[in-house]
């Protein structure tokens, strides 16, 4: 991961870690190109402000991420854009046609990216986190769990017979009649 925002490197790191994914995290695009040498990475996630897109850094990322799989291609890259540089990186990236995520993104926005990357090279078999929907047996249970675990009975579930009622009624006539009133005049201590 190329990122001079230590902050927001070290949060995309917690999260991929938390996945079972090994991060490095670079400062620089001459790091970089030393960490991709090894060619022991899957994905590259570059912020597109920490690298310029006239260096070699960023032609060597677009060449390694635009190789098809069945052409041998094991390694993808997702540029972060801050919101800030939006208009001024988002065209070149486009052109290249380089997934992106622009700063600040919502986490289950970025783990879909991160996951449709590494499927589509054959990393992973399924994706990392189920973020957008859940599919059927699984799905269909939660809603089942949803309905039964609730903190009110449901009204086709739960009805009072007319002595409840009655009886209910009663005790609240009886509480009301002995329950102290209210005390209007607060300077009148027999009101």
């Amino acid at each position: 991961m190329l990122d001079n925002d230590a902050h927001g490197a070290s949060a995309v790191k917690q999260v991929l870690d938390s996945e079972g994914w090994r991060v490095r995290i670079v400062p620089e695009a001459k790091m970089l190109l030393a960490e991709l040498k090894s060619a022991d990475w899957s994905l590259v996630v570059a912020n597109a402000a920490a690298i310029d897109l006239e260096s070699p850094a960023f032609f060597t990322l677009k060449e390694i991420a635009t190789v098809p799989q069945e052409a041998g291609g094991r390694i993808r890259a997702l540029f972060i854009i801050p919101e800030t540089a939006e208009r001024q990186f988002t065209a070149q990236i486009e052109s290249a046609r380089l997934p992106y995520v622009v700063r600040p993104y919502h986490l289950h926005d970025f783990l879909e990216k991160v996951s449709d990357l590494l499927v589509e090279i054959k990393v992973i078999e399924a994706p990392i986190r189920l973020v957008r929907r859940e599919f059927g047996a699984l799905r269909k249970k939660k809603k089942q769990a949803a309905r039964a675990n609730s903190m009110f009975a449901s009204r086709e579930t739960f009805s009072y017979t007319e002595e409840e009622i009655a009886e209910y009624e009663r005790e609240e006539a009886e509480a009301s009649k002995t329950k102290r009133k209210t005390r209007i005049n607060l300077g009148d201590p027999y009101s």
